[in-house]
């Protein structure tokens, strides 16, 4: 009875659709996609950050051969405060890091994904200005490995060919 049970548990299993996205490990069609990625300059830390991170995530081209995509990226690091206290401090930021991107075919020039990516934090100040700049650098830092998981995402998903996302 137990053999019939998982036997009827693999076949629904593997008529549910589901692909697993990274197959064949390092050597799979998705990890050479996003090996094959080239990711431009971003301007300002919040750019230097994410660029690390994005290069970090997609892995390297060990071929030494030329890119396929080049990976083009526009942030946009917002601070702002709120939550004003009643001696008219503010007692609360928020930080905003949105990201548009584009992956570019560099053989054809043309756009194989626009979209957009995004993350936020909310950051207490304090009465310590050291502490809540330290708050403020450890929010960009998190937000920016935050944007490039997504936007490493969803360049994989690209890749391994969904178009709806």
């Amino acid at each position: 009875m137990r053999v019939v049970i998982a036997l009827a548990a693999a076949l629904a299993l593997a008529g549910c659709g589901l692909r697993p996205m990274y197959a064949g490990g390092g050597n799979g069609a998705v990890a050479r996609g996003l090996s094959d990625v080239q990711v431009s300059a971003i301007e300002g830390r919040a750019g230097w950050l994410v660029r690390n991170a994005l290069v970090d995530q997609l892995g390297t081209n060990g071929s030494g051969a030329s890119p396929r995509y080049r990976l083009d990226v526009r942030l946009d690091d917002n601070l702002e405060g709120f939550a004003l206290l009643s001696d008219d401090t503010i007692g609360r930021e928020r930080r905003t890091l949105r990201a548009r991107y584009q992956l570019v075919d560099l053989s054809s020039g043309d756009v194989v994904l626009d979209a957009t990516a995004g993350s936020d934090a909310g950051i207490d100040v304090v009465s310590s200005d050291y502490a809540t700049i330290a708050a403020e650098q450890t929010a960009l830092e998190n937000l920016s490995k935050d944007v490039a998981s997504r936007i490493v995402t969803s360049i994989a998903l690209r890749l391994r060919g969904d178009t709806a996302q």
